[in-house]
């Protein structure tokens, strides 16, 4: 069951991430699917993703939340399965974390030189 749970979160993952890149467009922002994560019934679908640059992480949650119920239907014609998981939105923040970490480390290097 848990290699079915993996090949569904990633075709989920996949073909979400070409859904929006054809249907949507977000102005100045580069919005990337990093995980899927499925409930173990099967029931929900967390779509994790990450937004360049950061700060429009909320418009493009608010876009995406606006967009679920066409977003849904387009991935069921794509995944024909009985079940298709409902989708929800959470934004990643682990890249914006690395990129935080990475901007103080660089400055406490440029302040010992």
């Amino acid at each position: 069951m848990k290699q079915r749970k993996e090949r569904l979160n990633s075709l989920i993952r996949e073909e979400l991430a070409k859904i929006i890149i054809k249907e949507l467009e977000f102005p100045n922002a580069l919005v990337t699917i990093t995980e899927v994560e499925t409930s173990n019934d099967f029931e929900i679908a967390i779509v994790n993703f990450s937004v360049i640059p950061f700060e429009k992480s909320e418009e493009v949650l608010k876009e995406l939340n606006a967009k679920h119920n066409y977003l849904y239907h387009l991935l069921r014609k794509k995944i024909r399965i009985n079940m298709l998981p409902n989708i929800r939105f959470k934004i990643d923040t682990g890249i914006a974390q690395a990129a935080k970490i990475e901007k103080i480390l660089i400055e406490e290097e440029n302040k010992h030189k």
